[in-house]
């Protein structure tokens, strides 16, 4: 626990000492990176995003090889990376969920582990077993009461889809998808990317995926390309859409 609040600590004085990364709000609805460098703990740049759009409203896949700062992004954008300088611009007001490869699980009460990082009590009985179900946990809808040790008793895809249940509590305006349904097949994957669009229709989704059959759950696709310094940039590769094989139930809600 000493390291750890150590680390935090360093964390917060990084990110508070210049050249840092900025986190602006704006009136729009889109989120924006500008002259964003992240860099490692050790100073070494691993992403560059001179100026990146992601449009409120659009499903969007981001993918490219291990080690090319995907991740890293998501994080950068959360708040929870410090490393680095230039400007991430947030709509105002607009509320952020990551949910990571492997979620945290805590032990105790199963409504205690949905409900993370609320408190247990922050969601109704109801909306708790109906976040389950959604989230094809229905087996568990009746021992939301029950205690164990869940990180140990779930599978590895039932705890991301545990994390799925909390972010239909949430309901977060975006929501960041790291690897968050890669240990489901690809029949189950498409179901919850199904589920998400029609529960969450107010909710941008942004994924980090390598399947390819997530191309087509997907409005938009970004590729982390790298340059001849070895940085990565998030560049877009297309735009895709019914016409080009996106499943027709996942709507882009972006006005006209």
């Amino acid at each position: 626990m000493t390291t750890f609040r150590a680390a935090i600590d360093e964390a917060r004085r990084v990110g508070a000492k210049p050249p840092r990364i900025e986190r602006t709000k704006h009136s729009g609805r889109d989120l924006v990176l500008r002259d964003l460098i992240l860099s490692l703990p050790d100073g070494r740049e691993i992403v560059c995003a001179r100026r990146l759009t992601l449009e409120a409203g659009t499903t969007t896949l981001v993918s490219g090889p291990s080690g090319s700062g995907k991740s890293t992004l998501f994080r950068a954008i959360s708040g929870i990376w410090p490393y680095g300088r230039g400007t991430i611009d947030r709509p105002a007001d607009a509320t952020v969920m990551l949910l990571p490869q492997r979620p945290y699980v805590p032990s105790g009460t199963l409504r205690t582990a949905v409900a993370y990082p609320s408190v247990a009590g922050a969601y109704s009985d109801k909306a708790v077993r109906e976040a389950l179900e959604l989230a094809r946990l229905a087996p568990l809808a009746c021992e939301i009461d029950s205690e164990d040790n869940w990180p140990q008793r779930l599978s590895g895809g039932e705890q991301q889809r545990l994390a799925i249940a909390r972010a239909i509590l949430g309901r977060p305006d975006w929501l960041f998808l790291d690897e968050a349904t890669s240990a489901l097949d690809e029949k189950l994957e498409a179901e919850i990317y199904r589920m998400l669009s029609e529960v969450l229709p107010n909710t941008t989704i942004v994924s980090i995926g390598h399947r390819s059959t997530l191309i087509a759950l997907h409005r938009r696709h970004i590729e982390m390309e790298p340059g001849q310094d070895g940085i990565f940039e998030p560049t877009p590769t297309m735009e895709v859409g019914s016409s080009a094989g996106a499943q027709p139930w996942i709507s882009d809600s972006r006005p006209p």
